[in-house]
């Protein structure tokens, strides 16, 4: 069983016919209940007796649309491997392929013009073709993702270079895990980059002495060069290693430093140009995501108000010490501002800070105890359920927060930033993130990072809806809060 899952992870091109023998079955069967719906159970329309005819009839058409769909969907490039499978943009290629075969179907047949034929069962053939084929993604994706969790069918990473580019590539994997890559390492010449980890990202040196030795001895599936492109002699040097190994190579242009996610190529006159993209989180889409927050920071102290009257009057009474626990926080461009939440530990926490550092479990500047002798028995409830971050709500009205972004850091831990680090700064802090849902305590503070700079780098309102849909189940089941 490994070696048939290791000849798939090596050749994923096999499966290709067996998918497409799947979606000729699935849109056969789709034809099969849009002519039970309208024969047989004959909604919102009878069926004239007249007209009433058997589903053998049907079968040169259920053949020619079978056909087209088959068509239109390779076309657009449906049947091409991807690492990374998003349900949504699979399910927008279903509806749009869906929709182009079908007319392209309706008018053939008008031209034949049947004396038989129903135009209402190809509109229900199209929709349960879309659900049918649409499910049979949903489950492939999960399918996909749960093997690739337990190891199977991930492919082994070496990056080449650590500098802003080799951090793109990093920020991608940490935020798509279900696209199945394990970075093994990266190499650098500089010795301070090529010595140094960042996060779960292993360094291990230098490129001439340590990453050919790794090619010859360890199981290497792709090679990502991130160098920029005056380095091309060594980029050639390395392709070649690659190639006389069959591993597969690829190149991430350095374009002097440009974010990757922001460049845009536009074709004007048949000449490609490159230009940079505004960066998403501005102008209208600043406005909508504020009007969002707004709303939502509004409904939710209204609808947690009972909640939070009652989370305050049990932490008077089990605990001397204020309800609430001020905390100077830095938020967008280095603006300093007040965060609000409860107070889930003992008074004198802070001070006690100092005395417990010996027990920190978190790197970079975070200070994290698993099971910090500072909270309170309530404390404790809070923060695993993450109530004590209510009163942040009110944070969102003021506008020094927005419900997705970057947490806001204290000034002592933006103090230790490396250059890098501080992109984090470029957008309002949030009550919830990607860091949140991609693992959220058990990350090191490099991780974070790298999640944060790509959520700015790749913003969209269905980014946010996506972040708050995945908090919820998290937070309710209190998972990697401390």
């Amino acid at each position: 069983m490994r070696q048939q899952l290791e000849a798939l992870r090596k050749n994923p091109y096999v499966t290709i016919p067996l998918w497409m023998l799947s979606d000729v079955f699935l849109i056969n069967m789709a034809f099969m209940l849009a002519y039970w719906v309208r024969y047989d159970l004959q909604l919102f329309r009878g069926v004239d007796p007249a007209f009433d005819v058997p589903y053998r009839v049907y079968l040169p058409f259920v053949v020619l649309f079978t056909l087209l769909l088959m068509l239109v969907y390779r076309q657009a490039g449906f049947y091409h491997i991807r690492r990374q499978m998003s349900w949504f943009d699979e399910i927008y290629a279903i509806v749009n392929g869906t929709a182009t075969g079908t007319i392209i179907t309706i008018v053939i047949i008008f031209i034949y013009r049947p004396a038989f034929y129903s135009r209402v069962i190809f509109i229900y053939a199209a929709v349960f073709s879309v659900v049918l084929l649409g499910l049979s993604r949903l489950l492939l994706i999960r399918v996909i993702t749960h093997m690739r969790r337990r190891g199977i069918g991930v492919r082994r990473v070496v990056i080449v270079g650590a500098g802003e580019v080799a951090r793109a590539v990093m920020r991608a994997v940490v935020a798509n895990p279900e696209a199945g890559f394990e970075v093994i390492g990266f190499f650098d010449d500089n010795p301070l980059k090529g010595n140094t980890d960042i996060g779960r990202f292993k360094a291990m040196g230098n490129i001439a002495d340590n990453l050919t030795a790794l090619l010859e001895y360890e199981t290497v599936d792709e090679v990502i060069i991130t160098l920029p492109w005056q380095y091309h002699r060594k980029i050639m040097s390395i392709m070649a290693q690659c190639e006389r190994r069959n591993i597969r190579t690829r190149i991430v242009p350095d374009l002097f430093q440009i974010t990757l996610n922001r460049m845009q190529i536009e074709e004007i006159a048949g000449v490609p140009m490159i230009g940079i993209k505004e960066v998403g989180i501005s102008g209208l889409n600043q406005f909508i995501k504020r009007t969002i927050d707004i709303c939502f920071a509004t409904l939710g102290l209204a609808v947690f108000a009972p909640v939070m009257g009652l989370v305050a009057l049990m932490i008077k009474l089990e605990s001397p010490g204020p309800v609430l626990f001020p905390q100077v926080r830095v938020g967008k461009n280095g603006r300093r501002f007040i965060l609000y939440k409860f107070r889930s530990m003992v008074e004198d926490a802070e001070a006690l800070k100092e005395k417990l550092a010996d027990l920190n479990e978190a790197d970079g500047p975070l200070f994290k105890i698993k099971d910090d002798p500072r909270h309170t028995r309530l404390g404790k409830w809070l923060r695993k359920w993450s109530l004590d971050e209510l009163p942040q709500l009110y944070n969102i009205l003021r506008g020094d927060m927005s419900l997705v972004g970057p947490r806001p850091p204290i000034p002592t831990e933006v103090e230790q930033y490396k250059e890098w680090h501080k992109r984090r700064l470029e957008v309002s802090p949030g009550l919830t993130g990607l860091w949140q849902v991609s693992g959220r305590s058990a990350l090191t503070f490099d991780e974070m990072a790298l999640l944060d700079i790509y959520y700015i780098e790749n913003w969209s309102l269905g980014l946010d809806a996506k972040i708050l849909l995945q908090t919820v189940p998290r937070v309710i089941l209190g998972h990697g809060a401390y």
